[in-house]
């Protein structure tokens, strides 16, 4: 069934807006439990945005794509998967999406509705995990999607769950999510500085991986829709 733009754009915003509520969201709630303890609020994130991603892919999936990431939307958009008129309103919606989760997550817990993020993330090694990160997560999506695309939202949830923890970035991985998260000066912050080379890392990672899979997979290209369909997404 094909919906129309609006439809698909308000499916946008609310999974992004959900995405980055569980992130920020279980990133306080973790912190406040963990007594201290980063890895112990770091795995409560992580598990709570795995399975967030899991339920919003499936969800959204069948009605926009559920990119949910502006990278991800690039990627489609250089494979002829989405109109570049389209795809650059679904990035706005999505980053308008992110916003507005940081939002409900701070009001959730009864914090001020925003706050720029003091947590330093900075350094050559963060931002090539953001490289590393984003080149993983739309491998992921496209080497699923080619042969197994009822799979790709528990291959990219279960991805984004790894990425945590073996990336030194904790894997934002999402342009949308990066802008939103330096709106919230808690566990899952970073600050409104490191914001631009985390994006270029992130929308370099996807083009790198978009160009490998066009050698990789040369029918794929032919296929471009399927991710859409099949729900692809990131955290």
């Amino acid at each position: 069934m094909k919906f129309n733009l609006r439809a698909r754009l308000t499916a946008e915003f609310l999974g992004t807006a959900f995405l980055v509520a569980a992130v920020v969201g279980s990133g306080i709630m973790g912190e406040r439990l963990a007594g201290g303890n980063v890895a112990i609020a770091l795995l409560a994130n992580t598990i709570a945005t795995g399975a967030a991603l899991v339920a919003l892919i499936l969800t959204f999936g069948p009605i926009s794509g559920a990119h949910l990431n502006p990278a991800v939307t690039l990627a489609d958009a250089l494979e002829h998967g989405i109109a570049w008129s389209d795809a650059a309103a679904y990035v706005l919606v999505q980053c308008v999406g992110g916003v507005a989760g940081a939002i409900f997550a701070h009001l959730m817990f009864g914090l001020r509705w925003y706050s720029l993020s003091t947590h330093s993330r900075h350094g050559w090694a963060l931002v090539f995990s953001e490289f590393v990160a984003t080149f993983g997560l739309v491998a992921v999506i496209w080497g699923c999607s080619r042969t197994r695309p009822g799979a790709v939202p528990f291959a990219v949830a279960s991805y984004i769950t790894g990425a945590y923890w073996f990336t030194a970035s904790t894997s934002f991985a999402n342009p949308a999510v990066t802008i939103a998260r330096s709106l919230s000066d808690t566990f899952a912050g970073i600050r409104p500085i490191d914001v631009p080379l985390f994006i270029g890392a992130q929308v370099a990672g996807a083009v790198c991986a978009t160009v490998l899979f066009r050698w990789l997979a040369p029918r794929l290209k032919a296929q471009a829709s399927q991710p859409v369909r099949a729900g692809v997404s990131d955290c």
